[in-house]
């Protein structure tokens, strides 16, 4: 299998929202991302520098935990603050297969994909790649039927 799916979700081969990128800077607030996020209809949000490049990430589970539960204000609290730094990401040519395994060893939900000079191109979620390996393996099984089923060969008792 290993077809190099995360190109064609970038590339506008996917259903309406997949893969779409909202980003704010630091500098704004928990609230102005959750806004955001419900606009974009997304649950992550790409933190940016004044470059263009990722800096981090806010998801809804952040603003949750990191604000609600911690009681602090939406509208005074920056994203700068809870953002999650550090991250891991995808380059436009990587496999979903192994974007799902690196979501699995690293208990995360959404991996950023960046290009060579550390621009977010898109926001790959579980729920996309699991979503588009599902789809390849059901592709594959139809390919491996029609292989054996249809191939001409009989089997004799």
């Amino acid at each position: 299998m290993n077809r190099k799916i995360i190109p064609d979700l970038i590339k506008g081969k996917r259903p309406t929202g997949e893969g779409r990128v909202c980003e704010l800077p630091e500098d704004s607030t928990a609230h102005k991302a959750a806004q955001q996020m419900g606009r974009c209809h997304v649950a992550a949000i790409a933190i940016t520098n004044e470059d263009g490049k990722l800096i981090g990430i806010v998801t809804e589970r952040d603003l949750t935990r990191r604000v609600m539960g911690e009681g602090l204000d939406p509208r005074k609290t920056k994203l700068s603050e809870i953002m999650s730094r550090n991250l891991l990401t995808l380059n436009p040519e990587d496999d979903a297969i192994d974007a799902v395994k690196l979501m699995a060893e690293n208990h995360c939900r959404h991996l950023p994909v960046v290009d060579g000079k550390g621009r977010i191109v898109a926001m790959m979620s579980i729920r996309h790649l699991y979503q588009a390996t599902q789809q390849d393996m059901e592709d594959d099984m139809s390919e491996y039927r029609a292989f054996v089923f249809d191939s001409g060969y009989s089997i004799r008792h």
